[in-house]
Parts: structure tokens; C-alpha cells; sequence
């Protein structure tokens, strides 16, 4: 589902080039979990938003569902992450001012799906989150919140999901029940799991683990080239 090649991204500074990513190689199969762990600045964000398309390496490849990144404009990388990828985040990123309903049905809607609603309601259904349909992020606390950010993701099928720190904003308990929601409702989609995290504990539970410092890739368990 995803294969990584050589992949490099350095960036400007006033003084010299700076190298975030050294030459990072791997693959993920179809429906398999990776955690991408590492301390802050080991370069686990800069990876991530390469894999997604949502940056651009300076050398090297990325091939996402079969299709390889480089060869795609913007707007080409921008199309194959609404048809095959779905995104948590530790902000949760909902929209203000729609309704927990309307968040989960506005990736449906610019999909173009006739009936968002009822893909949408369900899912939120799944997350437990039946009663809370017409409400606002204001008025949701964080879990509640993340539990409709993974009712979004989910709701359109996509075949690899993204997690950036999916509980790093949430007290221990609660990011526990988020946790273990989001390995059930992945497991049941079959989705390939890509998850940034610095928790240790949450990396355990993915079937592979790939361990930065310093932008190089120090260690791999379960990755294929």
C-alpha cells in the first residue's frame, strides 16, 4: 500500500541545507498498522506529510496505492488523498460552526456521495456518539470531539489512514478509549494504519514500527523494502 525509496527532504536556512529525512526506505502491506515513533524533531511529522502527499521530498520516492507521488502535480496528490486517504489529527480539526453531523458528511458531500447523511450517521453511531448528532465542536469535550474526527475519517472508506498524534491532546483515560476505538474501527475497515505518536504503549499495539532520530530511520520492526 505504501513503498518509500530513497527518500530525502532537505530545507533552506539562512546558514546552509538543512536535511530533515535521510534517505528513508520501506513498504507497508495492505491493512497493516505502523507506528512512526521518535522523539520531537526526529522528523515523524515531515514524514508523515510526505507519505500523504502534503509535502513534496527533495529526492527520493513515495508510491501510494500503487501510484508514485512525484509524478503527480498538486492538485493530482490532492485528488488520489480524497480518493484514498482518510486523516486524525491531534487538533481534531473539525469546523466550528457545522454540527458533528455536518463535519462527517462535508468530506461525503465533496466526494460526491447522493446520500451523506446516511453513511455519516452511522458512523457516528459507531463512535457513540448517537445523541450528540446536532452538536457543535464548542460543544463537545475533546473525546467527543476526536470521536467525530474518526467518524470523518472513516465515513468515506479510505484505504490508508493517516493519525498525527491522534491522542496527544487528550488526559490518559480518555486517550485510552480513543485508542482502543480507533484500533477497532480500523481493524474492521481493513485500512492501512500509519500512526505518529510519541507513545510507546500506543506504538505497541501496530503490527510494524519504524523509529527516527535525527531524520535517519534507526530502527524497523515488520517493514518491508
Amino acid at each position: 500500500m505504501i513503498r518509500v525509496q530513497q527518500l530525502r527532504k532537505t530545507v533552506q536556512t539562512s546558514d546552509a541545507d538543512l536535511t530533515i529525512l535521510h534517505d528513508i526506505s520501506f513498504s507497508v502491506a495492505q491493512g497493516a498498522s505502523l507506528a512512526i515513533v521518535g522523539s520531537s524533531g526526529s522528523g515523524k511529522s515531515t514524514l508523515l506529510a510526505l507519505l500523504a502527499g502534503l509535502d513534496v521530498a527533495t529526492a527520493g520516492e513515495v508510491e501510494l496505492a500503487g501510484t508514485p507521488l512525484g509524478a503527480l502535480t498538486e492538485d493530482g496528490r490532492a485528488l488520489l488523498r480524497g480518493k484514498t486517504a482518510g486523516f486524525v489529527f491531534q487538533s481534531f480539526q473539525l469546523l466550528p460552526d457545522l454540527t458533528a453531523l455536518e463535519n462527517v458528511m462535508l468530506p461525503l458531500e465533496l466526494a460526491g456521495h447522493k446520500n451523506p447523511e446516511q453513511i455519516a450517521k452511522p458512523w457516528l453511531e459507531k463512535v457513540g456518539l448517537a445523541a450528540r448528532l446536532n452538536h457543535t465542536p464548542r460543544q463537545l469535550s475533546g473525546g467527543e470531539q476526536q470521536r467525530v474526527a474518526l467518524a470523518r475519517a472513516f465515513a468515506p472508506g479510505p484505504k490508508i489512514l493517516f493519525a498525527d498524534e491522534p491522542t496527544g491532546s487528550l488526559d490518559s483515560a480518555t486517550g485510552e478509549i480513543i485508542a482502543d476505538l480507533l484500533f477497532k474501527l480500523n481493524q474492521e475497515a481493513g485500512t492501512t494504519l500509519v500512526l505518529v505518536t510519541h507513545d510507546e504503549t500506543l506504538a505497541a499495539r501496530c503490527q510494524c514500527r519504524l523509529r527516527l532520530a535525527a531524520g535517519a530511520m534507526i530502527e524497523s520492526q515488520g517493514l518491508g523494502l
